[in-house]
């Protein structure tokens, strides 16, 4: 059982939250007292493969994206060293450890500098940790094992990093200033009740996370069928649809383009909700009902969406990127600069599907440029659809919205558990 720490004025060398039976004060130590810092290598991806090998090794961006807190090889997706690289060198303590926290040095997010995960589990394979990053090794006489994973993500370390890091565009900290940091541990029985609880968050985490990834996927594999025919829609007396017809996209809608919303017109409690192109990397999927955005430009003068309209980037990073529609369902919301708008007598949120996934690849090959990459009306109205009835279309609408809001509803829940274990991150330790 966990429970508040009744006083009030209690100690500052205890937590607010604690397990039943745990009084005692934490103890106050030195990062580089209670680790001990291991050599790493410099391997960068063109040197790692997923196919074979035989060491496996940690690239500090798998850290920043996939990684777990508890890290278990065998349910983690991680490369191979090529076979043509010398190992010869190497020493048997470079080579990772149950315990060692493997910590990416590097990240141009402030937030993400000296992201851990702990080794907790190698099945008996070799791995070494790579390029940017450190292994910390700890005294295990302090640590228990899945505690420090977690030590190293609370708001007491994490503030002290911020301060000690370096860097403008990338941010990072060497093995001497991460030493220096100080942190309160408590008695290895507490520690191991604390790793164990927060695991146990971790795993319904993990869980819903991998629950979504299959709908996910689901919905991917459904449209291929969907717009390929190969699954077809019937009418409420059970009848067949008409088939589908070709046309070209410039025959069946028109274009209009947004007009310029900079980002300082953004302001969080303004008046009239707005769409930038960016968002519709960042934010949007294929609907866009609820807007992120507002600002208190005047609606007089700027472009306004209806209800139905399709908008896709005129502009982007890249060919794919660029390749991105979204339907949106509201009248009077501000559309920005760089957005194409197409209007027409489709339903509009099969038609954002369809442009977004089916003819994304098709779409990316319209895309010029180098840096900056253009999208330009008169290269989608060349496009060629196959388009269903109306009423077809909405049946394939309906039933892709309702698979995205199972999926939206998994989403909710991930971020509410996170959110959580942030919470119990800052009540259970100093």
């Amino acid at each position: 059982m966990i429970a508040k720490h009744k006083n009030i004025n209690r100690d500052i060398h205890t937590p607010e939250l604690r397990f039943n039976g745990h009084t005692e004060n934490w103890k106050e130590v030195e990062y580089g007292k209670v680790y001990s810092f291991k050599r790493t290598n410099s391997l960068s991806r063109d040197k790692l493969n997923y196919e074979s090998g035989s060491v496996k090794n940690i690239h500090y961006g798998d850290i920043h994206t996939k990684f777990q807190t508890g890290f278990q090889i065998s349910e983690e997706v991680v490369p191979f060293i090529n076979p043509e690289i010398d190992l010869s060198k190497v020493k048997d303590e470079d080579y990772c450890q149950e315990m060692d926290l493997v910590i990416a040095d590097a990240s141009e997010d402030y937030d993400d500098v000296a992201k851990s995960i702990e080794i907790l589990s190698l099945n008996n394979e070799k791995l070494l940790a790579g390029l940017h990053t450190y292994i910390a090794r700890p005294d295990t006489d302090l640590i228990a094992k899945g505690f420090g994973g977690y030590l190293v993500q609370s708001e007491t370390i994490r503030k002290q990093v911020k301060i000690l890091c370096q860097g403008t565009k990338v941010h990072g900290i060497s093995t001497s200033n991460l030493g220096k940091v100080i942190f309160k541990i408590p008695s290895l029985p507490e520690q191991e009740k604390i790793a164990d609880f927060l695991s146990t968050v971790d795993k319904k985490i993990q869980a819903l996370t991998k629950k979504k990834e299959l709908l996910v996927s689901y919905k991917k594999g459904v449209m291929q069928k969907i717009f390929n025919q190969e699954i077809r829609f019937k009418r409420d007396d059970g009848g067949d649809y008409p088939e589908w017809e070709e046309k070209k996209l410039g025959d069946i809608v028109t274009f209009s383009k947004g007009k310029g919303i900079s980002k300082s017109d953004i302001e969080l409690d303004a008046a009239n909700p707005c769409v930038r192109y960016g968002e519709l990397y960042t934010e949007y999927g294929e609907v866009i009902d609820k807007v992120v955005s507002y600002t208190n430009l005047e609606k007089d003068g700027m472009v306004l969406s209806e209800s139905n309209d399709v908008i896709i980037p005129s502009s982007g990073e890249t060919n794919i990127d660029i390749a991105t529609a979204s339907c949106v369902l509201h009248d009077g919301i501000l559309l920005g600069g760089d957005l194409n708008i197409i209007k027409s007598k489709m339903n509009g949120v099969f038609l954002a599907y369809y442009m977004n996934n089916y003819l994304k690849f098709e779409i990316a090959k319209y895309g010029q440029g180098v840096s900056v990459v253009h999208l330009y009306s008169s290269h989608l109205k060349l496009l060629k659809l196959l388009i269903p009835s109306i009423n077809e279309q909405t049946k394939i609408a309906s039933f892709l919205i309702s698979i995205d809001d199972k999926i939206n509803v998994i989403a909710s829940q991930i971020d509410k558990i996170k959110d959580w274990k942030k919470g119990l991150l800052q009540q259970m330790f100093v």
